[in-house]
């Protein structure tokens, strides 16, 4: 490896309170999955992650602060998020219901409606959505 620095930034939210705690709960173990919109990679014109893919989790202050290594992908539609995902994203969630109103008050938001290029954005249950497993393989020191 060569280094953190030369890895994929692995992103959580937008830099600020969300990130900071999507951030600590990744480091605490608690956060192993999280899922995105399928719309961001089309709009970033990014490729999907990949099994065995590792990345570096960065926190708001744009600091590396742990390498993670994606163990699943799903391409799916949002409709067909179950409970083990939701319970595993690390933030409380204990129906897949509340799971899917706090990510729709993030996907609906100001900030990821700019980011996408659509103010009018709105996410339904065919919004094709990727679900990502990960785990933390090296924890690394602040600068």
């Amino acid at each position: 490896m060569t280094g953190p620095h030369a890895l994929k930034p692995f992103l959580l939210a937008f830099p600020g309170p969300l990130r900071d705690q999507l951030v600590a709960a990744v480091l605490s173990g608690e956060k192993v999955s999280t899922t995105g919109l399928y719309a961001e990679w089309e709009a970033e014109k990014e490729e999907l992650p990949e099994v065995g893919e590792r990345s570096a989790l960065i926190d708001s202050d744009g600091r590396a602060v742990a390498v993670v290594e994606v163990t699943e992908v799903r391409v799916l539609p949002l409709g067909r998020i179950d409970l083990q995902h939701a319970l595993d994203e690390g933030e409380g969630y204990t129906s897949v219901a509340q799971w899917r109103a706090a990510h729709e008050r993030f996907w609906h938001s100001e900030e990821m409606r700019e980011a996408l290029g659509d103010p009018d954005f709105t996410v339904d249950d065919s919004t094709v959505v990727v679900a990502e497993r990960f785990r933390v393989v090296e924890l690394l020191q602040a600068p």
